[in-house]
């Protein structure tokens, strides 16, 4: 069973949401909160395996409850994080690009199809990142058109020991394909990608897929407007 933590700043969008996820198998609605603070607060209680957090809430932000959020787990080992879900209208310039970098799974649109939400939810739990490659494209355009000042380090180490094969990989990451659109163009099995993603993870010590695109911008291995 899938929990699920909901929150958004509009009751129409929490509500709806909630009613339409606890009506789906293997999907339980955790709880819904008003605002960053209280989505906080819930999840410590609950412990929700994936937050759905809108990015502009009162109180606290959604980029900032998401930072809290995984500072709970980092600061309590063998805690499980939860996955967390910015719902956005992809308006927000650097501030997408630092809800990736604060640790968020991936991007949801508000206007998405119910069927996509449901798909959003199962596939993060699951551990994936970013959803479906249009939304990535989407992000990727948005993120990268003002790329903001780096005051933080990049994600991972300086020097990474990735093979030419393996940088191929992590540049159509960053250019939002899939694994089944990254093994057509390189002409390999879809299980070869796989392994090559796992790879890259490990190698640059990333949690998933959206870090990944965040190092490969910062890093310089693809340059915006590429």
């Amino acid at each position: 069973m899938i929990s699920c933590l909901i929150a958004d700043d509009q009751a129409m969008v929490r509500e709806g949401f909630g009613a339409l996820l606890a009506a789906q198998p293997g999907i339980a609605v955790a709880g819904l909160a008003a605002d960053g603070a209280e989505a906080v607060r819930l999840a410590r209680q609950t412990r929700p395996d994936v937050v759905l957090m809108d990015v502009r809430m009162p109180v606290l932000d959604g980029l900032q409850a998401t930072r809290e959020l995984l500072a709970d787990h980092a600061d309590h080992a063998g805690r499980e994080a939860p996955k967390v879900l910015m719902l956005t209208t992809f308006d927000l310039d650097e501030y997408v690009y630092e809800a990736l970098r604060a640790g968020a799974s991936g991007f949801l649109l508000k206007d998405a199809p119910a069927a996509e939400l449901v798909h959003a939810v199962r596939v993060v739990a699951a551990g994936d990142a970013l959803l479906a490659p249009s939304v990535t494209r989407r992000l990727i355009a948005d993120f990268t058109k003002r790329p903001p000042a780096r005051t933080t380090a990049p994600i991972g180490p300086p020097h990474s020991p990735l093979t030419p094969r393996e940088e191929e990989v992590l540049t159509l990451i960053a250019r939002g394909l899939s694994n089944a659109e990254i093994s057509d163009t390189l002409v390999i099995a879809e299980q070869t990608t796989k392994t090559h993603v796992g790879r890259i993870l490990m190698k640059l010590q990333l949690r998933d897929r959206a870090q990944a695109v965040v190092f490969a911008y910062e890093s310089g291995l693809v340059t915006p407007g590429e």
